[in-house]
């Protein structure tokens, strides 16, 4: 399980560089998007909570592209 957290991990982090570099109008905002990497009761990260979250930044960037292209 954590291989695929590690993993998970990288995937967001290069996401994020990617939308710091060819985005950055839209990096400024994800600190201020409430979505965040939620825990659970035990207050530590889940796999789904890394899953979730990698689709909400792809789920950002999606809408944002399809929003600036026209």
């Amino acid at each position: 399980m954590m291989k695929k957290i590690q993993k998970l991990t990288q995937e967001i982090n290069e996401l994020t560089v990617r939308i710091e570099q060819e985005y950055p109008e839209l990096y400024r905002y994800l600190d201020e998007n409430p979505i965040t990497i939620s825990v659970d009761d035990e207050a530590k990260p889940t796999y789904n909570s890394f899953v979730d979250y990698l689709e909400s930044l792809k789920s950002i960037l999606e809408k944002y592209m399809e929003s600036h292209s026209k």
